[in-house]
This record gives C-alpha cells, sequence and structure tokens, in this order.
C-alpha cells in the first residue's frame, strides 16, 4: 500500500522538528515587544479553523481544542480575533454546527462564525429559482430552502414518484406492478451536498438525471443532450472520525459518479462548480465573513493575513496554499496596474507587461475584492496526518511516486501540499500565531 504515506513520511522529519521546537514554546510567557500599549489590540489577521481532526474525532473534542479557544476569547466571552469554522460537512444547518461547537469548545459560536461546504452556494442566484435535485443525508430539503432555492426536489422524492428506478437492493423493489407517479417536474440542475446513505440509490438516480436531461419520464438519451448542470459540495476523499484510520467521504463517492458516468456514456461528468476545501472559492467566502467580524466588532485595521489551521493536506493545506497563490497573483496584477497607471502620467515608453481588467474573479463582485495578501497553512497531527511513520531515504523519490488523493479536476502540485508550519495540535497551532504576529491579548 503506497497511496500518501510515502509523501507523509518525507514530511515526518519537518514534523518531529517543528513539533519540538513548538512544545519548547508551549506554556512560555508572551513577552513581544511592540504590543502593549493603552488601547486595545486590533488584530490584522483571521483564524480558519478544520473542525474534524481538529478540533474534534466524530463526537470527541480533542483535548487541546479547549485549550486553545481559551486564549481566542477574552472575559466577556467575545473573541479576540475573528474567527470562522470552514468545515467540508454539508449534513447540517450553520446554527446546528454552531451550537455543537459552542458545547465542544466551551465557548460562544454563532452562525456567522461556520461555513459549511454548501454555504457559497447562496452566491449561485442564477439556479435558485430552479428545480434542483440535491443528494447527501440530513435535512437536504432544508438545507438548499436555507441557501435560497426554492424548487426543491429529494432522491427520497425521485424513488417514491418512480419506485421502478431503484433496482439493486432487492427489498426495496415494489412488490407488485406500479406505474410512475409523474407529479415532479423536470430537473434542472443537481446539486451534491455531501455523501448519501444508499450509495446505488443516489448513483442509479443522479445517472438517470443526467442521461434523461432531468426528465425521468424518458429514457437515457446520453449521446444528443448537453449535460444538466451539476455541482459538487465537499470534495474530501477521506475523514477522520474516532476509528484509526480515515473514513470514505463525499470525494469517494464522486469518484464512483464520475467512473459510472464515464463508463456509460465514454464522456467525463462535468461541473459547473466545485465547492469547499480546497476550492478558491470557499476561502474567499471564507475572509468575507471574517471581514464581517472585523466590522463588527469596529476593529478598524484591515485583514491582511489568513491563517488555516487543519489536519488534511490535500484539502486543507493544499486549499491555504491555494488561495494564497491567489492572493499573491492578485497582489502582482494590482501592482502591474499602478506601475503601468504611473508609466502613462510620466510618460515612460518602457516595456509593461499586458494587465487584463476583467481578470478579477467573478467572485469579487458579490463578495467584494479581499483584503488579505497572504493565507497561511499549519498542519496538526491529531487528524488524516500521521507523523508516527518512518523517515524514508530518499524524499524527493516519495514525492514522485505520491497517489493524489485530491479531486479529479485539481492537479497535483508538491508545492500545494506543503505545509507552512507543521504544529503537534490545535493549542500549539494558536501560541504560534500569536508569536508570529506579536499579538498579545488584553
Amino acid at each position: 500500500m503506497r497511496g500518501l504515506l510515502p509523501f507523509y513520511r518525507a514530511l515526518n522529519a519537518l514534523c518531529n522538528r517543528q513539533v519540538k521546537r513548538r512544545a519548547g514554546f508551549a506554556g512560555s510567557q508572551y513577552g513581544f515587544s511592540g504590543t502593549v500599549s493603552d488601547s486595545k489590540p486590533q488584530p490584522r489577521f483571521g483564524l480558519l479553523f478544520d473542525i474534524d481532526g481538529v478540533l474534534v474525532r466524530g463526537k470527541m473534542p480533542i483535548p487541546a481544542a479547549k485549550k486553545a479557544f481559551q486564549k481566542l476569547v477574552n472575559s466577556q466571552g467575545q473573541f479576540v480575533v475573528p474567527v470562522v469554522f470552514v468545515t467540508n460537512a454539508g449534513n447540517c444547518m450553520r446554527q446546528t454546527k454552531a451550537d455543537q461547537l459552542s458545547h465542544i469548545l466551551g465557548v460562544p459560536i454563532t452562525m456567522d462564525q461556520v461555513m459549511m461546504s454548501h454555504s457559497p452556494l447562496r452566491m449561485f442566484k442564477k439556479y435558485h429559482d430552479k428545480c434542483v435535485l440535491v443528494s447527501g443525508q440530513g435535512p437536504v430539503l432544508d438545507i438548499a430552502k436555507n441557501l435560497g432555492f426554492q424548487n426543491v426536489v429529494s432522491i427520497d422524492m425521485l424513488r417514491e414518484s418512480f419506485p421502478l428506478l431503484d433496482m439493486v437492493d432487492h427489498n426495496r423493489r415494489p412488490k407488485v406492478p406500479s406505474s410512475p407517479i409523474a407529479n415532479l417536474p423536470t430537473v434542472e440542475a443537481v446539486i451534491l451536498f455531501g455523501e448519501p446513505i444508499r450509495w446505488e440509490t443516489n448513483l442509479q438516480l443522479i445517472i438517470d438525471i443526467l442521461l434523461t436531461n432531468g426528465n425521468l419520464s424518458g429514457a437515457h438519451q446520453s449521446q444528443k443532450l448537453p449535460q444538466l448542470p451539476l455541482l459538487a459540495c465537499n470534495m474530501d476523499l477521506m475523514w477522520m472520525a474516532e476509528a484509526q484510520s480515515p473514513r470514505f467521504g463525499h470525494g469517494t463517492f464522486l469518484v464512483c459518479l464520475e467512473n459510472i458516468y464515464k463508463k456509460i456514456t465514454g464522456k467525463e461528468v462535468k461541473y459547473r462548480a466545485l465547492m469547499g476545501k480546497p476550492s478558491e472559492l470557499t476561502y474567499h467566502f471564507a475572509e468575507y465573513l471574517l471581514r464581517g467580524q472585523a466590522v463588527e466588532r469596529n476593529w478598524t485595521q484591515p485583514i491582511t493575513t489568513l491563517y488555516a489551521i487543519g489536519d488534511n493536506l490535500m484539502t486543507d493545506i493544499y486549499g491555504a496554499n491555494l488561495y494564497n497563490r491567489y492572493l499573491e497573483e492578485r497582489t502582482r496584477r494590482k501592482n502591474s496596474k499602478a506601475v503601468a497607471k504611473m508609466a502613462t502620467a510620466t510618460g515612460s515608453n518602457a516595456a509593461l507587461p499586458q494587465v487584463n481588467d476583467h481578470v478579477e474573479n467573478a467572485w469579487e463582485s458579490e463578495l467584494a475584492p479581499p483584503s488579505a495578501t497572504s493565507c497561511k497553512s499549519i498542519l496538526v497531527c491529531t487528524g488524516v496526518y500521521n507523523p508516527h511513520t518512518e523517515v524514508p531515504t530518499d524524499t524527493n523519490q516519495c514525492i514522485k511516486e505520491t497517489v493524489f488523493h485530491g479531486h479529479r479536476d485539481f492537479r497535483f502540485d508538491p508545492g500545494l501540499v506543503e505545509p507552512g508550519h507543521i504544529v503537534q495540535d490545535v493549542a500549539d497551532a494558536v501560541e504560534l500565531i500569536f508569536e508570529q504576529e506579536k499579538f498579545v491579548p488584553q
């Protein structure tokens, strides 16, 4: 079994060095220059926390989590820095997740501090008045309607209306001959919230919808029709619960869907959007939430640095580093425009790079441009990432042999899965960030 273990092993030496260094820092008193003043310090950074493998394992809290959050709130229970919980989970409402976190961490969490993998769907208003099929588990109809979708159909509703389509489980087949109950509108788009309970049922009916252009009364027409819009949330191949090894995530379900579709049609299934980590859109939306917290607290300093704390190289670290590249490229383009404007004003004839004014991502018209200029990744050793493996002799060869566990539509880049810092747990991560920022909470 090769998988990601070679790459994890290659990182192990770095992990051991950084964890030992952090251990020497833990418990020390803050003593940084230039941070003490008569007024309360205003943070210029924000924190993005993954949940599974960082704060909890399944339903069990990780011991370091409470310790970390005791440092992040003041005596009035207010956060001293803006914090957003960025999870790829999509099986509940934001308020439900906020209540769970409040109970686990012992600090008050509001739903505006929680970002589910499906949260950016609020921006996809062009689909809000269309008939959409939703797949997942939990209160999927309520989730969809809360996001703005007005005409929603579930897999169970399809199955009830077309009882002859779900035939894998012999015990669920109709006992007597039945006819379709065609009382549902034609499906115009498909939204995948997360891994469902009965994979065979969801895979069958989603494929049917895609190959009939949303009308299950007809036969498959895979060669004639354009594919319906497909939007997917949560690309995690695996995630960490109470078990010793990672469990299947929604990314595994997507692998099944993609391969079945291709085997039947000979074509790749196409997504209109992929949401959740490591998508750049997810981090942009999370930064938008951080800025909202800063405004609410009357913090006037712009949030220029983001810290993303996670346990999964292929989602948390990859996503944070990918967004950092986006921020760096955005800064480069802004600087190029400034140079061009100055050259025009001064009459300079020097050759300048061509800048497209329409390059800015479409998200920015919806969320406003980011204020951050960097996004730094911090890997913890309490979840998917396992530092307790033997260090290989040739780390370069191991990176070349790594199996990419990311989504099909994201390419593997070793630079994107290299964390900025590796620490033992989330408490060490918070201490490291305060040290880096020379931040002393009052």
